[in-house]
């Protein structure tokens, strides 16, 4: 296991820049997810981690030695990439052993490591297959497999589920999170997928266009973020944007919508955060799950509901407000139709206030 730091890494293709000057720290041991959307630079620094791209300016390091000038071989790193790049005329055994056998690792070691690998991940009844005789599932846990008989100081996962079923992502998800869980390895894993992240990480990196938007614990990041695009970008569903007023004494905030103001009463510590923004406008963050029917007591906030989705466990009820759409997570037993008001209460302990500008949260 090692701890891995990157201080002020940049890369650039050509005249693009992709990377600028990212800093951040991974602790021995600790599984960290990098996430963001298509094209924010989140495969680009681990494929720099692993050596598969030079280092454009800055330092990379593992375990205190600084990586930039070692070749990929020599960092004792293990990757596991979105193909699973299984050799199709070796065996499951060959394909798990067949790294150490280009190091010329002792037979008796390398026959060691892969019935533990393979009693790890389950696939000691499949090892005289081959890859074509395998499912999906099958393949990335002998993917999964072949890093593990490297015993790597630092495992490396490039989005390895993007090839599976849903039912099958959530199945990998709890494998893969038992294994770190069992093997205590140092884990960098990406993903644009933020319920992956969410499940996975220790800590989680955003990123956005080449810039670390927020890196956090998943509470802290769910929780407490830091910008709308880390809200916005962060839940399933994501949070509800709406336009709104602190008052003048910061004791409340109203919602805009064109059939007149929602005001909400703020709790003591919301009114000590924002009273030096007392009457400014703001963008108003509120997730779906922090609403609920208003039953018996009196409703904060009534709207037109667009469109109900039943997901069983619970409701999502689209509704009409303000510029758009709000999206409420409710009971599966929550009266809601098409065309129909509903009266519904916010826990607005929960909600969120960004500047309309920079788009930070206040």
């Amino acid at each position: 296991m090692a701890a891995v730091t990157f201080n002020k890494v940049e890369k650039s293709f050509g005249k693009f820049k992709i990377i600028h000057g990212i800093s951040f720290d991974i602790a021995d041991g600790e599984f960290v997810v990098l996430v963001g959307p298509s094209g924010c630079g989140k495969s680009t620094l681990l494929r720099m981690l692993a050596g598969l791209e030079e280092i454009g300016a800055g330092e990379i390091a593992i375990d205190g030695r600084v990586v930039n000038d070692v070749d990929s071989k020599d960092r004792d790193i293990a990757m596991v990439f979105q193909s699973y790049a299984l050799y199709p005329h070796m065996t499951v055994r060959d394909n798990l052993g067949f790294s150490l056998k280009l190091r010329k690792a002792d037979p008796a070691l390398i026959g060691e490591r892969v019935v533990n690998a393979a009693r790890i991940l389950n696939l000691d009844a499949l090892l005289g297959r081959f890859p074509r005789e395998l499912s999906g599932g099958q393949r990335q846990r002998v993917a999964m497999g072949r890093a593990i008989v490297r015993d790597p100081k630092v495992f490396l996962f490039d989005e390895p589920l993007s090839n599976l079923d849903a039912k099958l992502r959530v199945a990998m998800r709890a494998e893969i999170k038992a294994l770190h869980q069992r093997l205590k390895t140092t884990t960098v894993y990406v993903t644009h997928d933020q319920v992956e992240a969410m499940t996975l990480a220790d800590k989680i990196v955003v990123l956005r266009a080449g810039h670390i938007e927020q890196a956090g614990t998943p509470d802290d990041v769910y929780n407490h973020p830091v910008s709308m695009f880390v809200a916005g970008f962060i839940g399933s569903p994501t949070m509800n944007f709406t336009r709104g007023r602190i008052g003048e004494d910061a004791s409340s905030v109203s919602l805009h919508d064109r059939q007149g103001d929602t005001v909400l009463p703020l709790t003591a510590e919301r009114q000590a955060r924002y009273a030096a923004h007392a009457g400014r406008e703001v963008v108003v963050g509120i997730r779906p799950e922090h609403f609920a029917p208003a039953g018996a007591e009196p409703p904060q906030l009534t709207a037109v509901v667009d469109v109900v989705e039943p997901l069983g466990s619970d409701t999502l009820v689209f509704l009409t407000f303000g510029d758009g759409e709000i999206v409420a997570r409710v009971p599966p037993a929550t009266p809601a139709a098409p065309g129909q008001p509903i009266a519904l209460r916010i826990d607005v302990g929960q909600l969120h206030c960004f500047d309309p500008v920079t788009e930070r949260v206040i």
